[in-house]
């Protein structure tokens, strides 16, 4: 992941990698968690199981406090539409059809009736849903971002957290990637500028106590 063993040590000496910490009103955005990505039969799929299984952790945690919860999927019409520079980057992301079973959010997540899930066209999960209204009339300050892949739309989506002025958590055993290089890398990168990277045992201390009445 890095030259150096020390290269974190070094990052925070010279003012990178600090902790944002958590806000009083987290929420939870789990981006592009879909059979495309999740299931390896299909060409931009791989084996996340021990990700959804601790995003599902996640997840219960966050519904049992009546706690914000909502999903993203990639999917695309037939015809013409605006991410076709993106396809043509990557041509895999073509099997990812409107009414497919590819752009379904993965069985195994149990997305309930109050969940949203927003269809996208590009990386960011900021781009095209309503994301960052639907953050704000929930009054949400703090944003846990869950999902695949690291390297591309979990870090578009953290990125842009960021930038509308969230605090953003990555539980590191809620995010996947299809190869270790680029997903530890990234990790990398994300904490030390827009996020706190944490394990998901942090995470789940961090939530508030109380439950749903």
């Amino acid at each position: 992941m890095t030259d150096r063993p020390n290269l974190q040590e070094e990052f925070r000496r010279k003012g990178l990698g600090a902790s944002v910490g958590f806000g009083e009103k987290p929420a939870v955005v789990v981006v592009d968690f879909s059979l495309g990505f999740t299931d390896p039969v299909s060409p931009l799929g791989s084996d996340y199981s021990a990700e959804l299984s601790a995003t599902r952790t996640l997840l219960g945690a966050m519904r049992a406090r009546g706690l914000p919860v909502c999903f993203t999927t990639v999917s695309y019409p037939e015809g013409p539409h605006a991410a076709q520079h993106f396809i043509g980057k990557v041509p895999s992301l073509a099997v990812l059809k409107d009414g497919s079973r590819w752009a379904e959010i993965d069985p195994r997540l149990e997305v309930q009736p109050d969940e949203p899930v927003w269809v996208k066209l590009f990386a960011s999960s900021f781009f095209g849903p309503p994301l960052h209204a639907w953050l704000q009339e929930h009054g949400a300050d703090t944003l846990i971002v869950c999902g695949a892949t690291t390297s591309g739309c979990v870090r578009a989506t953290v990125v842009d957290g960021l930038q509308y002025g969230y605090r953003v958590t990555v539980p590191r055993e809620c995010v996947g990637d299809r190869a270790a290089g680029p997903h530890q890398a990234s990790l990398f990168d994300m904490n030390a500028k827009y996020a706190d990277v944490l394990s998901l045992e942090h995470v789940l201390a961090q939530l508030p106590p109380h439950s749903r009445s």
